[in-house]
């Protein structure tokens, strides 16, 4: 047994807070140079306000915060302006990390020093918080995936209907979440324009053949990374990064996972349109069709290609030229 195990392995001189976030407060607990410690606050601007305050008089090097939505921006955004790095974990990576201590109990409290201890240990980059335009354009396109996924619903809804007044009303239906529809569609349009470097950004996006204005906002909105990132880690945030299945001699098939599955949607039909206009991503879909891929496999492939083609031109800051045979 190991002469480590059990003990904590915290580096004293500085401390790491984990704070638990919910609608009505912020429960934190700080670990560290002054031993450890825990409080709850409002998660009001008052109580923020509070919790920047007591942070703010200790050495704390990280703190880590589960994503809830949108009820940790605030926090997020306050305690990045006061200058303290802040992780933001997955729910899902987090649950995972306090199986791995053997963690069954699960409290407010609980949570909060389990993510005190992630902030310590685990190798996460710290990320700034998105300005109020970024999350403005992210609420704006999740509004927008809500009304495409209700026009759907609503025209097979009318497709399946009998009644002669039930169809009437749901041709209204379906008319008024199609203008619902382009109405958010333009004020996307229309806040990318407004701001000089997002208006770049879709310059740059748009020049790629087969995405259209919709996809390059669902790229600005929901990829804030594209540009800064390596081409295996945009890919990976996307969710299409192959992901191999090995285990001693045994050599799986590869198949991607995790990522961000609402863009990887928004993408689907990009990578279809892509597969056709794009000279170079046609004859690489042919080239995998021809090597025995699946439709399915290939258009995963393209969709992977797209991606990191507007990675590296956002990186570069050019638009998409034909490459000369």
């Amino acid at each position: 047994m190991s002469r480590m195990q059990g003990k904590d392995c915290t580096d004293r001189a500085t401390a790491y807070a984990g704070i638990d976030v919910c609608k009505a407060w912020l429960d934190v607990h700080v670990a560290g140079a002054a031993g450890e410690s825990g409080f709850r606050v409002a998660n009001t601007r008052a109580g923020i306000a509070e919790l920047v305050r007591r942070l703010g008089r200790l050495p704390v090097a990280r703190a880590a915060l589960e994503a809830t939505g949108r009820l940790h921006h605030a926090a997020w955004a306050a305690l990045d302006g006061a200058g303290i790095a802040v992780m933001v974990l997955n729910p899902y990576r987090a649950r995972k990390y306090a199986d791995v201590l053997g963690q069954l109990a699960k409290t407010d409290a609980i949570d909060a020093r389990l993510l005190a201890r992630a902030a310590a240990r685990l190798d996460v980059a710290p990320a700034p918080a998105p300005s109020p335009e970024r999350l403005r354009l992210k609420e704006l396109q999740a509004l927008r995936r809500d009304l495409v996924a209700r026009r759907v619903a609503l025209m097979n809804q009318r497709a399946a209907a009998t009644d002669a007044w039930a169809r009437g009303l749901l041709d209204t239906q379906c008319r008024q979440t199609e203008r619902h529809v382009g109405k958010v569609e333009a004020q996307l349009l229309a806040m990318i324009k407004a701001d000089a470097q997002l208006a770049r950004l879709h310059a740059i996006l748009v020049s790629i053949p087969g995405l259209g204005p919709a996809s390059a906002a669902a790229l600005i909105a929901d990829l804030p990374e594209l540009g800064e990132a390596s081409d295996k880690q945009i890919a990976a945030l996307v969710g299409v990064a192959p992901m191999n299945r090995d285990s001693g001699p045994r050599r799986g098939q590869r198949h991607i996972k995790g990522g961000r599955a609402p863009l990887r949607a928004a993408l689907h039909m990009a990578a279809l349109a892509a597969a056709r206009a794009n000279p170079e991503l046609r004859a690489f879909r042919q080239r995998l069709l021809a090597k025995g891929k699946t439709h399915r496999v290939a258009l995963t492939a393209v969709l992977r290609k797209l991606v990191v083609l507007a990675n590296a031109l956002v990186r570069d800051n050019r638009l998409w030229t034909p490459q000369r045979p």
